[in-house]
Order: C-alpha cells, then structure tokens, then sequence
C-alpha cells in the first residue's frame, strides 16, 4: 500500500510530528517567564522544548517544528511566554536566542542521528548541550549585548550564572525524556526514521 504523503512526496506523518511539536513547545510558554535580577532576557521552558524537538525529531523535521512556530509568531500570534508574539519580539534582547532556536534544534538532531538505532544518554546530553545550549547561546548572546548595550563579556557572565544551571538540568530531563521515549517507540529514534523514510519510498 502506498503511504500517504502531504504534498511532494511529504509524508503526512512528519507533517503532523513537526506540528505537535510546535504545539509543545509553544505550551511550555504557558507557565509564563521569569526575570532574574531585571535582567532583558527572561527564563522560560520553552528551550526544553527545542531540545526534545531535536533528540526526537531529527535535525530537518525540528528546524521545521521551529520554524513553523517562529512564523506564527512573526504573524503576531502571542505563543512565545509571557503571551509575547509579534515581529516586535525579534527586535528585543531576547531575538538572537528566538532565531538560534532553529540551528540549535538542527544542530541537536543531527548529533543523535549519528548515534545510529540506539543513541546513548551521553549522546542525548551532549546534544542538548551543544545544539540546545551552546549554538543558542552562540547566536544569542551578541545580540543580547548589542541590543542592551551591555559588553559581551559581562553579558555572557550573567546569562551563564542565570541560565546555564537550568539550561543543563533541561538537557539532562530532556534526554531522560527521549530515552524513554525511544524504548516505547523505536520509531522516536530519528536514525530508524529515517531508514525507515528510505525504505518506504524505494518500496
């Protein structure tokens, strides 16, 4: 039996993957933001939410779930925390962490796509860290200095003794989350998804 496909040979399953995880992490902005210290850029989940889009998704099925949510925000819709949306939160302090979402996710999934059929809890922490908090932090950082005024380096020591500690508890339950995940549903592991994509399209 053929698989159903959106569009161009899209398969409908990863169309609908990527907009439940956007939904996610457009969810984990409920609880709203938190400000430490009056600082520009607020705490929020909604990293957390990037990060499992990667470990689960893949590197282009996340990137896709990100961009999906940052158009919708663009367009004004208020699914960031704190109710924030509009093309006026790209402008603000926190832009460069919004837009580094999109490579960090990438950056994630293709860190545990090369961990084949059974990515290790090392191999999911590590790509948190790297793609969930170091390339965000990579692109998000300049222009929270250049936005605030603020020198680099004291921007990058406050935003690490604010953030990081909860940014590496969330790569840690993010990759606890995967890991359970991907035992339930072997098909969560992006490299089986993936081979599992090839063969029913040369089938």
């Amino acid at each position: 039996m053929p698989r159903l496909t959106g569009g161009k040979g899209f398969p409908t399953g990863d169309i609908a993957r990527i907009s439940v995880f956007a939904a996610l992490i457009a969810a984990l902005g409920l609880p709203g933001t938190l400000n430490l210290f009056g600082n520009a850029v607020p705490i929020t989940l909604q990293t957390f939410g990037v990060m499992l889009a990667g470990t689960i998704l893949g590197s282009w099925r996340a990137a896709l779930a990100v961009a999906v949510l940052l158009v919708l925000v663009a367009a004004g819709l208020p699914l960031l925390a704190g109710g924030r949306g509009g093309l006026g939160v790209f402008a603000g302090a926190s832009a460069g962490y919004l837009i580094g979402w999109l490579p960090g996710a990438a950056v994630t999934g293709w860190i545990v796509e090369r961990g084949g059929h059974r990515p290790g809890i090392v191999r999911l922490v590590v790509a948190c860290v790297v793609g969930g908090i170091g390339v965000i932090y990579l692109i998000g950082l300049p222009v929270q200095a250049a936005v605030t005024g603020v020198p680099l380096g004291r921007t990058a020591l406050l935003s690490a003794t604010l953030f990081l500690p909860g940014d590496l508890i969330k790569a840690v339950l993010a990759a606890i989350v995967t890991k359970g995940t991907q035992r339930a549903y072997p098909d969560a592991v992006p490299a089986v998804h993936r081979e599992r994509l090839r063969a029913s399209k040369e089938g």
